[in-house]
């Protein structure tokens, strides 16, 4: 795999200043690759080839089939190497290699297989106007796309940018997260072969300072994507709208509710508060992390819940039998247990958890407060670990407004048998998402995406093809 290099116009080559960065086995603490790191010159080159393919090249104008068949060529290469993949996402995230293969990588391989099927079902409409007129609408590609892709989901994430992105004929610069490069260099290769053309797709790891801030700042670029935290997603805004005005989306930060009613199958809550958590140790931008638990089953709920943390193995990523691997940076790590330390600080009883499950590597163990109120820090800010908060409720009044009493709105969950507060809580929580008696379900066809400071912008389904596109009103006067 081509690690050390840049991809642009199809072709690998180096970053301009020659500089590389250190990519960290978070499990080992050991070096993975030495990547090129691009800076404002690299992303400079990969926007002019972007620009040449889409003013000149064949991708915008190529039969809308013909561009679905590319991409169903790279779902079925990205389905070929995926063992291989798997591993690569692993070693370089830290996260299992049972949630690779069962999560990561069947949903990359279906959003591909999506967005191929319906790259010729976008089009437009015919409107009837006042008067003797012909009014029809088009679905044209935005152009230029810049997409700025996180550290916890590298492949995926990849994929719910660029599968819309190529659908709909734009070109794009991906710049991938500086922790997490390794997958998308490799996809490169993949993209190659499976015939997208050249400028279409380019790669440019580096830092967000640099590459990303060059790459959100370009006027050349006509579009950008990120997904990332509130705090950066700010940052790319402005950006975006100094340098040109460019279209944004924000997929952003999350401090989901997620509540157990009196009446829920607690067994099932329980497995699916896990899940909700702590599936890639906690680091997911919709994790349930503030825990409403009816008080009258609060005690047994969470003696339920400590039990089932208590059980989860943490350990080397690579064993199928893990079911929680290593945070992904030393950075992240040490954040993690700086706010279950002020977690403690503040007065939440800290249940179970809270320090490191390993000697080396950045292993956390499952942590579970209870006692917690709504305006502690660890309610408030996003942890993005595998740390739960624990609050108690007494009936129905109040608690919309507490689970919405946060800056974010990315997701929720509700458990309940009772279908009819089931739907009302569906109904007035804010958030993009909402899980009744599930938790983390997701399909290539479903959009996502958040309220509030979660971002703006859906992605996944027919949703995310706004993304990406211009709508024309053409008028044709038929007297």
């Amino acid at each position: 795999m081509r690690s050390g290099k840049i991809l642009i116009d199809n072709e690998w080559c180096d970053a301009v200043s020659g500089k590389t960065f250190a990519v960290t086995n978070p499990a080992t603490e050991e070096t993975l690759a030495q990547v090129a790191e691009g800076d404002r010159e690299d992303i400079n080159r990969a926007v002019l080839a972007a620009r040449k393919a889409f003013e000149g090249g064949p991708w915008a104008r190529m039969n809308a089939r013909d561009r679905g068949r590319v991409l169903m060529r790279l779902a079925n290469l990205v389905d070929k190497h995926k063992e291989e993949l798997a591993r690569l996402e692993t070693q370089n995230n830290g996260k299992p290699i049972a949630e690779t293969t069962a999560a990561d990588l069947p949903l990359t391989i279906e959003t591909f297989e999506y967005y191929a099927g319906l790259a010729d079902k976008i089009h437009g409409d015919t409107i009837p106007v006042s008067g003797n007129f012909l009014n029809y609408t088009l679905r044209e590609p935005a152009g230029v796309v810049g997409q700025i892709i996180p550290w916890n989901f590298p492949l995926l994430m990849a994929a719910w940018k660029l599968g819309p992105a190529l659908a709909t004929g734009c070109t794009v610069v991906l710049k991938p997260a500086e922790q997490t490069p390794l997958t998308a260099l490799r996809l490169g290769e993949l993209l190659i072969e499976a015939g997208v053309p050249k400028g279409v797709v380019n790669i440019v790891p580096g830092y967000g300072p640099t590459a990303g801030a060059a790459l959100a700042g370009h006027p050349d670029v006509d579009k950008i994507a990120f997904t990332g935290s509130t705090e950066v997603g700010r940052i790319v805004m402005r950006l975006a709208a100094e340098s040109n005005l460019k279209r944004v989306s924000l997929e952003l930060g999350g401090k989901a509710p997620n509540i157990v009613f009196a009446d829920a199958d607690l067994d099932a809550a329980v497995l699916g508060a896990g899940r909700g958590i702590f599936f890639n140790q906690g680091e997911v931008c919709c994790a349930g992390s503030r825990l409403f638990i009816e008080d009258s089953i609060h005690d047994k709920f969470l003696a339920k819940f400590k039990d089932h943390a208590e059980k989860i193995v943490v350990g080397d990523p690579m064993n199928p039998a893990t079911q929680m691997g290593a945070q992904v940076s030393k950075e992240q790590y040490d954040k993690i247990l700086g706010l279950i330390k002020k977690g403690k600080e503040e007065g939440a009883k800290l249940l179970t958890g809270g320090g490191p499950a390993k000697d080396k590597g950045y292993f956390l163990k499952p942590t579970i407060f209870q006692g917690v109120r709504n305006d502690m820090t660890i309610a408030r800010e996003e942890i993005f670990g595998p740390v739960t908060c624990a609050i108690p409720f007494k009936g129905t009044e109040g608690l919309v407004a507490q689970a919405n009493d946060t800056i974010y709105g990315l997701s929720a969950g509700v458990w309940t048998r009772d279908i009819a507060k089931a739907h009302r809580f569906a109904r007035d929580i804010k958030a993009g998402t909402v899980w009744v008696n599930c938790y983390n379900c997701f399909d290539a066809s479903s959009p996502f995406g958040g309220f509030k400071q979660s971002g703006f912008g859906r992605e996944l389904g027919k949703y995310a093809l706004e993304l990406y596109t211009q709508v024309k009103s053409v008028w044709v006067a038929l007297d």
